[in-house]
């Protein structure tokens, strides 16, 4: 389809081709419209959310830790310092996916997660684009997208056409120079704290994985059971202030093949909260546990799926496509901005606001974004409104097309992820 014109998905086949993952109501008009309720505060899942960095986001959370230890330097942005008084041990769990508006919908699945989040809970924002690559690099580096420039899951690489998919990034561009900030783990190890990030072992040096955790000792682990394993043995190793980074990819990627709420989805909040009751059951007296994500998810219905690729009107006087099915970065034909604006805005309409990269910039999405860095951000920036999504069902891996659950935008939805703060 070219546009929003095919039937609700609701009782109909799933994108993928099996049947309606959710089991329950389209997720546009129900009383969940995105999987996810407002049962822990906050606005709207579809209201737009701005990235709050410097005061709330995902940048804020290592430089807090890193104040919690001791670092010289490190500011307590999100004032963790009192409330971790004595903490020498901190370990830091990011689970993909996890958003706060989800929370709700895995409680009968997550009781340890549930209970966390009323009693030591509170929203951050992610960066934005709402996505892992950007957020990974934002957590690490503890800076806003515009300065580490890991600016989305694909950005055009300036100088000619090609697309760097970040989750594939083998090395090229260097990563030290694609993505230049020192991470905080760097700042950590200089202060003599020691580092330790687990995550699983097929991305151990990656491209993504130096950008976002160069300066900490990689330990990969596979499954629940061994990352829990192996981030209590480096948070309980040695005498001196202790620094554990743990990542848990699962929940995300059950969340994108089969819906928020899905049979596998809920397997996998389950999964997550067995994590997390170990590593809170394993923590040292002088020990703490700091739990966040990189975004969150909503459904996308078939009814709501643009195709740039069997549109012609989309095509015209584009590039280079980039980005992600809900925020699209368009690289135009010398002289085209203005045409492609008008024709994109013409077409989806309310589905999505479409911007230049000056407007974009300027409305503080990437924070302050230097020179060196602005030719990875669209000509034109497409962000989606509402559960819409712009797909590349041609030029892009067709899985993308068939994913359930999509995230990338500024609704409250995507952006929105937790801090749950405990201490041994």
């Amino acid at each position: 389809m070219t546009g929003p014109s095919a039937p609700s998905p609701t009782g109909g086949p799933d994108p993928t081709g099996g049947p309606d993952p959710t089991g329950g109501p389209d997720p546009v008009g129900g009383s969940e419209p995105v999987g996810g309720s407002r049962a822990l505060g906050g606005p709207d899942p579809l209201a737009l959310v701005a990235p709050h960095y410097g005061d709330g986001s995902l940048a804020d959370v290592l430089p807090s830790a890193l104040a919690v230890l001791g670092v010289p330097g490190a500011t307590d942005r999100l004032g963790l310092a009192a409330r971790l008084a004595g903490v020498r041990r901190l370990a830091v769990l990011l689970v993909d996916g996890l958003g706060w508006y989800q929370i709700p919908t895995a409680t009968p699945y997550a009781p340890t997660l549930a209970a966390l989040a009323a009693t030591t809970g509170r929203p951050l924002t992610s960066g934005f684009p709402s996505t892992t690559p950007t957020s990974l690099v934002t957590l690490g580096t503890g800076a806003a997208p515009g300065a580490h420039g890991v600016l989305g899951f694909t950005v055009r690489v300036p100088g000619g056409d090609r697309v760097l998919s970040h989750i594939e990034w083998a090395g090229d561009p260097d990563p030290l120079r694609w993505q230049p900030v020192s991470t905080q783990f760097e700042r950590a190890r200089a202060a003599g704290v020691a580092v330790t990030v687990v995550s699983r072992p097929e991305f151990g040096g990656s491209g993504l994985t130096v950008a976002a955790n160069r300066g900490g000792d990689y330990r990969g682990a596979t499954g629940v059971d061994a990352l829990a394993t192996t981030m209590l043995a480096a948070l309980t190793a040695g005498t001196g202030p202790t620094l554990v980074s743990g990542y848990h990819p699962d929940l995300d990627r059950h969340g994108h093949l089969t819906g928020v709420d899905s049979p596998p989805w809920r397997v996998a909040a389950a999964e997550v909260d067995a994590l997390i009751a170990r590593l809170v059951d394993g923590l040292p007296p002088d020990g703490a546990l700091l739990v966040t994500a990189d975004h969150g998810q909503l459904d996308v219905p078939l009814a709501h799926r643009f195709d740039l690729d069997t549109d012609p009107r989309l095509r015209a006087g584009i590039r280079v496509v980039a980005g992600e099915a809900r925020v699209r970065y368009l690289h135009v034909v010398p002289g085209a901005v203005e045409d492609v604006v008008a024709t994109w805005s013409a077409v989806l309409g309310d589905a999505a606001r479409v911007r230049t990269r000056a407007e974009a910039v300027a409305a503080g999405w990437f924070g302050p974004v230097p020179q060196e860095h602005l030719a990875r951000i669209g000509d034109v920036v497409v962000t989606c409104n509402d559960t819409y999504a712009v797909l590349a069902t041609r030029s892009e891996n067709p899985i993308a097309s068939r994913l359930v659950a999509y995230h990338g935008a500024d609704t409250a939805a995507e952006m929105t992820i937790p801090l749950l703060v405990v201490r041994g």
